[in-house]
């Protein structure tokens, strides 16, 4: 099998919430198979920082704060790319933020700043990714980042769950009306990873003994083991995968 299939060299791609945690770790696989890489964040210097990370370690990339919850920032963000010459062939939607509460002390703020940060994101940042994709005529590439919760349900995440559940439904609904233009969309579902999210998780005893008895891998994943899916959503050996969730979650959607 040619390594071509998973050349991503002459693509740039766009990753959101990427100054740290899975979305570095997603922009830095995709500039080591080739692609140059634009950086997203809200804070100009975390973006500027992460940004010199990369170079140093001779990948191409640019910086884009914004806001991806902020219709106007992202219009104005796409419209500051389009004026540099900048466009857009791979986007990451991968900003997201967690909350745990029960349904019951949720306030409406709170719902809403999930839902918008995991979901409505999704759709400022594809809608206008996808609009210059139809324009240019040449497809491109959409990875939604999903969750184990995009299917299943625990206590005290329902934002969250609602949102990641949206996301699964928010891919189809994109494939069903971009796929004729030659852009594939498709999600990822990752499993309990290591991050600075999930860190106090990893380091309470009793969650991570249960995440170690839930996964049939018997560990957590690490940002590593999501690099290889989303270079492959991203390359041509995925052309013809469309409208899909791809769960990475050392076994736990297989079993009971």
């Amino acid at each position: 099998m040619s390594n071509a299939l998973f050349d991503l060299a002459g693509r740039t791609a766009l990753v959101t919430g990427s100054t740290r945690g899975l979305g570095h770790s997603f922009a830095e696989g995709l500039a080591e198979a080739g692609a140059a890489i634009v950086l997203n964040g809200r804070d100009p210097a975390s973006v500027s920082a992460a940004a010199a990370a990369l170079r140093d370690k001779g990948h191409s990339v640019y910086e884009a704060a914004f806001d991806v919850t902020d219709e106007a920032g992202v219009e104005a963000a796409f419209g500051a790319l389009d004026a540099q010459g900048i466009a857009i062939d791979i986007l990451v939607n991968n900003a997201g933020i967690q909350l745990r509460k029960p349904i019951v002390d949720l306030s409406l703020a709170e719902w809403q700043k999930v839902i918008d940060t995991n979901l409505t994101s999704a759709f400022l940042v594809g809608r206008e990714t996808a609009r210059r994709m139809i324009a240019r005529g040449q497809g491109g590439k959409i990875v939604n980042i999903g969750s184990l919760t995009s299917d299943l349900a625990r206590a005290t995440v329902a934002p969250y769950t609602a949102a990641k559940g949206g996301i699964k439904l928010l891919t189809k609904a994109m494939t069903a009306e971009w796929a004729e233009q030659g852009i594939t969309v498709n999600a990822i579902g990752p499993g309990y990873m290591i991050t600075e999210m999930t860190q106090p998780l990893v380091d309470t005893p009793s969650f991570d003994n249960w995440v170690k008895q839930r996964t049939p891998a018997r560990r957590w994943g690490r940002p590593a083991d999501l690099v290889g899916t989303v270079v492959y959503l991203a390359s041509p050996a995925s052309d013809f995968v469309n409208g899909q969730i791809i769960y990475v979650d050392g076994g736990i959607m297989a079993v009971l």
